[in-house]
């Protein structure tokens, strides 16, 4: 939305894509292993991977249907999702409308805006989780007196049925839309059950790297994902904890060759990610899922593979082209852009991958508020088909 422009600078720029490329034969993997892959090669790095796409109709029509008459979330960006108790799934939103829907599928120029939301989706449908209690709009995690607001990274979760949800935390530097600043990296804890904000903990936030990107739970391992640019590029980078307390654990920073208490030694693990992307096990390597940076806003989204979480991560396969960014897109517009695609590895089914990516428009006080549809996010199913 207004102030998440800056995370699409570099990381956006139709239909069904079914290209790959070959990867090296003796892709070499980083010295992190945990059970896919390790430490040396995996089977995956010498694979070709192919990747056929389509959109995701059940789910693409179960958030249009609520957003237009649910009368709580209208539209979100950053689109994370969580399992939580009781069968229940979680859908975790940065900038988020809710209210109501015109009948001509247009935004009131009143409706309320918060800066994070919770769409939680059960047996009975979709619900949202917003509000300070009072009935006023307001965000799980509102915004801090002094102004400082807060936007949400992969949730995860954490001891004693808690949620952990990783938080970036921006002040204004000004009057203008894009007059703001990165500040801290925070972790609110949630009540596993009503998702209640119970409270919020300080992260790593020495080095300017933006921590939350994804997170990924492989038996007590907690691996935390962060970008930053280096040169101009949008890189990735990784962390770590140990033991039962999750994010709240004590971290360790990947230094390209072993974990270092220190943030400062954090290194690069790939290029040209988005500010939000996946990293989950697949066969016996694993998945990095991302909007391809490399290029101004681009379309592309794109699949790297790896041995480890901490790669290094080698491009694979291009699995979609988003349709609608830019004059040439299927809103006509050169405002419009996409962003932050990542996937859902909990709804995987098979080699069937869930992606979801964001649209926004840089005409933040005009297009999002004439069209419902724009600033929503899409859902789409790749089947992957990888051969040695």
């Amino acid at each position: 939305m207004t102030r998440r422009t800056w995370r699409i600078a570099a990381a956006a720029a139709v239909g069904v894509t079914a290209l790959a490329l070959a990867l090296p034969q003796a892709a070499m993997a980083g010295g992190a292993g945990s059970g896919h892959g390790g430490a040396g090669q995996c089977a995956l790095a010498r694979s070709t991977v192919t990747a056929t796409a389509h959109v995701d109709a059940g789910l693409t029509e179960r958030f249009a249907r609520y957003g237009d008459t649910g009368g709580g979330w209208t539209g979100g960006d950053s689109t994370f999702s969580l399992p939580l108790s009781g069968g229940r799934l979680g859908w975790f939103f940065s900038d988020t409308f809710l209210g109501k829907v015109n009948p001509d599928g247009s935004r009131p120029a009143d409706a309320p805006f918060v800066n994070n939301s919770i769409v939680v989706q059960d047996a009975h449908g979709l619900r949202t989780v917003a509000g300070d209690g009072s009935g006023a709009p307001a965000g799980v995690v509102p915004p801090e007196a002094d102004g400082r607001w807060y936007w949400v990274g992969d949730p995860a979760s954490g001891p004693r049925g808690t949620v952990q949800l990783p938080l970036l935390q921006f002040e204004k530097t000004g009057t203008g839309s894009f007059d703001f600043r990165w500040t801290a990296n925070r972790l609110a804890i949630l009540d596993g059950k009503s998702l209640a904000l119970r409270t919020i903990v300080d992260l790593p936030s020495a080095t300017g790297i933006n921590w939350g990107s994804w997170t990924l739970q492989q038996g007590a391992t907690t691996y935390i994902y962060g970008v930053t640019d280096v040169d101009g590029v949008r890189s990735a980078y990784v962390a770590r904890t140990q033991g039962r307390d999750g994010l709240t654990g004590h971290w360790t920073f990947w230094n390209g060759a072993r974990w270092s208490a220190s943030e400062a030694d954090a290194v690069p693990i790939t290029p040209n990610v988005a500010n939000e992307f996946s990293v989950a096990p697949f066969k016996d390597g694993y998945l990095l899922v991302t909007q391809d940076t490399s290029e101004l806003f681009s379309t592309r989204i794109v699949v790297k593979v790896g041995c480890s979480p901490t790669g290094p991560f080698t491009e694979a396969a291009e699995l979609y082209r988003t349709p609608e960014t830019g004059a040439q897109g299927s809103y006509a517009n050169a405002n419009v852009f996409t962003y932050n695609a990542h996937e859902h590895p909990e709804l995987r089914r098979g080699n069937r991958i869930l992606v979801t990516y964001n649209v926004n428009s840089f005409d933040n006080v005009g297009d999002v508020y004439d069209d419902v549809t724009i600033y929503r996010p899409r859902f789409v199913d790749v089947d992957l088909t990888v051969r040695r």
